[in-house]
């Protein structure tokens, strides 16, 4: 069954791309959920009508993606977090800790566009999570987990 999805979707594409999946998934979850429309002729050129006049503004945000993502990447971010014995912490760091730690350094990037790879981190070093701003710019951001000063 192929699909236009309305939204970007984990794992499957990003809005305004023609996927093809199983028929349950797209009948029973995609489009009862809004995510994706049937793929049918006149939807097709009706996407394909609104891509050409997207290009230019798609341009647009890709350079200022770039903009913020060297922003970003000129951070020293360390998060600062309690430990019992010097390395293993009391709960975890998340991608919701690095969303905060780069707002406090003045930039702004919504948690679920951060992945901090093997997930959480749960002791102190030295960690690299993958932002993705735009779906052409996505970079490594080295951050760093410390002990809280008492």
């Amino acid at each position: 069954m192929e699909l236009i999805l309305k939204k970007d979707v984990e794992n499957l594409g990003y809005k305004d791309d023609i996927v093809s999946v199983k028929n349950g998934y797209g009948r029973n979850f995609l489009i009862p959920q809004g995510v994706a429309v049937m793929a049918t002729v006149s939807a097709k050129k009706e996407l394909a009508e609104t891509l050409k006049q997207r290009a230019y503004r798609e341009g647009k945000a890709v350079a200022d993606a770039n903009v913020i993502a060297e922003a970003i990447k000129a951070l020293d971010i360390k998060i600062e977090a309690k430990t019992a014995d010097g390395s293993k912490l009391f709960g975890s760091v998340s991608n919701a800790d690095l969303a905060e730690a780069i707002a406090a350094a003045g930039q702004s990037v919504d948690k679920k566009y951060i992945n901090v790879v093997g997930g959480t981190v749960k002791r102190i070093g030295k960690y690299v999570a993958k932002v993705r701003l735009h779906r052409e710019v996505i970079f490594d951001l080295p951050f760093e987990i410390i002990v809280e000063k008492q």
